[in-house]
């Protein structure tokens, strides 16, 4: 069977985690929890059904993965990325089982979503194919806000298991994630314009990922901003068919192919009015007007919890 760390990034997710270990401890030799803070038992938990917890503050996903790959450098094996509020299916956790290809460095996973309880199947976007598991020390992190993925070193492959995302938190808690999500795409396409922060990393010019952020930085980003949200969910609900999905999956739809689009670009804007109306920088109006500190982390010791 193949050797396997899963690193599963926590912040007060009682409600998942357990549910988390439970779906790969089967096929793990090692389960790392790196949380930033809880208060909920998470860490207890997550101690509780033999995962190694380790602390480190937040500054963003990637920051803190790639954090979490630093602490496992030289471990033999492979690395499988896993949200705490994901499960893997049994067809991932059988093909981990047989043993992953020796040929390649990487292997992209198709990732479902559950909202609200009910499977999202249209629409033209899932299950979205990302590379979740790969060779430890081949693969990194992108230096991104949002939309991190990994890169590889070499060659990769598609696996038929899929990791299904179910929160099973309310809609106001995904709200509040979102708008927070929405805030952190506002520093990257900034970023994209003005060149303030580094970004390490880069998709290879094939696969799925790299075709969508090709689409989204080069014909999305230069339609007008108080309509590409709109094209963008009619081409989603409409000529993919979103509309045939159950109530809970068209509420999905709407919100996070419109409302969160929308919301982006809302923000977007009144960084851009707050920067010409003071004449700042693009990282000073991103502190002063969405509360985000975009300069570089200083590196943390590790705090070994449980």
């Amino acid at each position: 069977m193949t050797q396997l760390t899963v690193i599963i990034l926590t912040q007060n997710e009682a409600l998942h985690i357990a549910r988390a270990i439970l779906s790969v401890r089967d096929v793990a030799d090692r389960i790392l929890v790196v949380d930033s803070g809880s208060t909920d038992g998470t860490v207890q938990i997550a101690a509780r059904h033999g995962a190694t917890v380790l602390r480190h503050g937040w500054v963003n996903h990637a920051v803190q993965f790639n954090w979490a790959l630093d602490q496992i450098v030289g471990t033999p094996g492979w690395v499988l990325r896993l949200d705490a509020d994901e499960v893997i299916t049994q067809t991932l956790a059988d093909e981990i089982k047989a043993g992953l290809p020796e040929d390649v460095d990487g292997c992209y996973i198709g990732r479902g979503i559950k909202f609200m309880g009910q499977l999202v199947k249209h629409g033209g976007v899932f299950p979205i194919s990302t590379l979740r598991l790969f060779r430890n020390g081949r693969g990194r992190c992108e230096a991104l806000w949002m939309d991190e993925h990994i890169v590889v070193a070499g060659a990769t492959t598609h696996l038929r298991g899929q990791v299904i995302d179910d929160n099973r938190h309310p809609l106001d808690w995904w709200v509040e994630k979102h708008n927070g999500y929405a805030s952190r795409e506002v520093v990257d396409v900034l970023n994209v314009e003005f060149g303030f922060l580094p970004c390490a990393g880069a998709l290879p010019g094939h696969g799925r990922a790299s075709v969508k952020r090709w689409v989204k930085r080069q014909v999305y980003a230069r339609l007008p901003a108080g309509l590409r949200a709109g094209a963008y969910f009619f081409y989603r609900y409409v000529l993919r068919l979103g509309f045939l999905d159950g109530a809970q999956a068209r509420s999905f739809h709407i919100l996070q192919g419109f409302w969160y689009r929308y919301l982006v670009d809302a923000k977007l804007g009144e960084v851009r009015r707050y920067m010409a109306a003071n004449g700042a920088a693009p990282d000073k109006a991103i502190r002063d007007v969405l509360g985000i500190d975009v300069a570089p982390a200083q590196p943390a010791k590790k705090v070994l919890v449980a």
